[in-house]
């Protein structure tokens, strides 16, 4: 596989939320198989952030299926947010103590912050109720931010402007001069939503475990370096 695959396409989204929610029922399943006490405050994830006109989804499906984990993006999450049926669903198997935890977790967030819109609100509930119950992946969406550092990996993947118009343009068959557009504009409404949200810069390297960059390798290889990187955390967290 070349260099530089996995930025922008969008591939049709039928049946996403139903298909990794039945992944993610599985990892549900084997948490409430653990004692109540035993249980750790979040379950671990991987959340991948990007620039403006990468994809993403081969790298998250891709590490999703080697861990054997459901993976969330961003359209998949927006569905959630906005369906309450499925926010029904993610409360079913909630106790006491989860809610005690849920409530801190979005304190974070929302105390003592004007209530622009209930979005906001629905998507920080639906990322901790989906990472407090089972593995994850999650694209994008600020899932790096909502989610507490050190109980997962956070990972960044960038490219040069230049790289992310053409495959915006190949992509969305657009010419060069409509991709760049799209993706300034995109660029601009996502740091944007996390200057306004988080109060950070989405391009600060601080905000992330591993920072990769899709010029200087193939999809293959970022999908191992994540994995390493995962392993390594792990490993130093005594999981």
């Amino acid at each position: 596989m070349s260099r530089g695959r996995g930025l922008a396409g969008e591939p049709g989204r039928a049946r996403a939320v139903e298909r990794q929610m039945q992944f993610w029922e599985l990892a549900r399943a084997q948490r409430l198989a653990t004692p109540v006490e035993s249980r750790p405050e979040i379950e671990e994830f991987i959340a991948i952030s990007r620039q403006a006109g990468i994809d993403g989804r081969e790298i998250a499906n891709a590490l999703g299926e080697r861990l054997g984990w459901p993976v969330f993006d961003r359209e998949v999450l927006d569905l959630m947010a906005g369906d309450d049926a499925i926010r029904r669903h993610l409360y079913e198997a909630v106790n006491e103590r989860d809610f005690k935890w849920w409530e801190v977790a979005m304190g974070r967030w929302v105390v003592g912050r004007p209530v622009v819109d209930d979005y906001f609100q629905r998507l920080c509930d639906a990322v901790l109720m989906l990472a407090r119950q089972g593995h994850s992946v999650f694209l994008g969406r600020g899932a790096n931010y909502i989610l507490p550092a050190g109980h997962g990996l956070r990972v960044r993947l960038h490219a040069s402007l230049e790289s992310r118009v053409r495959a915006c343009a190949e992509a969305r068959k657009l010419s060069l001069a409509a991709a760049r557009e799209a993706v300034e504009a995109e660029t601009r409404d996502r740091a944007e939503f996390v200057r306004r949200r988080f109060r950070a810069d989405p391009d600060d390297p601080a905000g992330y475990d591993l920072v990769l960059d899709l010029q200087r390798w193939s999809v293959p290889e970022i999908v191992e370096l994540v994995l390493a990187a995962f392993e390594l955390r792990r490993a130093r967290a005594g999981g």
